[in-house]
């Protein structure tokens, strides 16, 4: 497995080979600079656009649409991570095709707001811990 370099506008993170690229599904959601999916069970959309909110605001904010959602939150907190401070969530929604965990990683530089979803079945800690590296390799240029 090898490192490959995303970069879109000034976002750039690094992810393993085995991720594949997407087509980012900018009609559906037009803020989507990413797309990237592994095997049939895991999909990382990534989203960039301006915002005048801050971290406590949208932790707030993405907790009760999760559980507006029908979904449960595992775990919500703040964090540093990629030099950077960060909201890290943790989700699981079941609905009556699948159930699923959400990943989610937020971020908020210079009025931007940067969130990293990924939606996976694959429960695997090895899964989780190439997004993770992912993420913890994400700077802005």
């Amino acid at each position: 497995m090898q490192n490959r370099v995303f970069q879109s506008g000034n976002v750039i993170f690094e992810y393993l080979d085995t991720w594949e690229v997407e087509k980012a599904d900018t009609f559906s959601n037009p803020d989507c600079i990413a797309t990237l999916s592994k095997g049939e069970n895991n999909l990382l959309n990534v989203v960039a656009f301006p915002t005048e909110t801050n971290l406590d605001s949208y932790k707030e904010f993405m907790e009760k649409c999760i559980v507006d959602d029908g979904g449960v939150i595992l775990n919500s907190e703040f964090i540093q991570i990629a030099s950077m401070d960060a909201i890290k969530l943790h989700g699981n929604i079941k609905t009556p095709d699948i159930t699923f965990d959400i990943h989610t990683y937020v971020f908020i530089e210079d009025g931007n707001i940067y969130i990293f979803e990924l939606r996976t079945a694959d429960f695997s800690s090895k899964t989780i811990k190439e997004y993770d590296d992912l993420i913890s390799s994400f700077k802005l240029e």
